[in-house]
């Protein structure tokens, strides 16, 4: 299974709003420089996020983005969907029903079986992507972050960037 870009993208930007202080925001552009990506190809993630409500956004030349709920309340399965979509990866055709010498349908009485074992398969991930909350995300980068220099470089672009709003999360 292939993912597309802009899920990274979005893993990475959810991950790092969810260590703002309270009021805290990023804009699109600093998020998008932070992670070296395109603004314009970001800033479609952060509107897909936005409209599944896991982000929030503050408009205006001071506005930006901060989480809409808690970090322990956003799962990477939640991001995924926001934006891929919810449908299953895999969309049986019934490529089997086809080609030269077709059988009748009454051949075909049970569910295609390679459809079966897919579906089953994006149950088990999707149920793998729910577990993982955006809040264990953090504790495992700085757990990963022996020297400090995740941190360090972070916190050196948040007291750069990060924009204030008395709005509350």
């Amino acid at each position: 299974m292939k993912l597309g870009d802009g899920v990274e993208q979005a893993v990475h930007s959810v991950t790092m709003l969810a260590v703002l202080p309270e009021g805290g925001l990023l804009s699109a552009a600093a998020l998008a420089e932070f992670h070296g990506v395109s603004p314009s190809y970001l800033l479609k993630h952060l509107q897909a996020l936005s409209a599944a409500n896991l982000l929030a956004t503050v408009p205006g030349p001071k506005g930006g983005y901060r989480l809409a709920r808690p970090a322990e309340d956003i799962t990477l399965l939640d991001i995924v969907l926001a934006v891929e979509g919810p449908e299953p990866a895999f969309r049986c055709k019934e490529i089997r029903q086809k080609g030269p010498n077709p059988l009748p349908k009454s051949a075909f009485q049970r569910p295609c079986q390679i459809n079966a074992a897919m579906l089953r398969a994006e149950r088990a991930y999707r149920a793998e992507l729910r577990a993982v909350t955006v809040a264990q995300l953090v504790r495992e980068v700085e757990e990963a972050d022996h020297d400090g220099a995740i941190a360090r470089r972070g916190c050196a672009f948040l007291d750069a960037n990060i924009r204030h709003t008395p709005t509350s999360r």
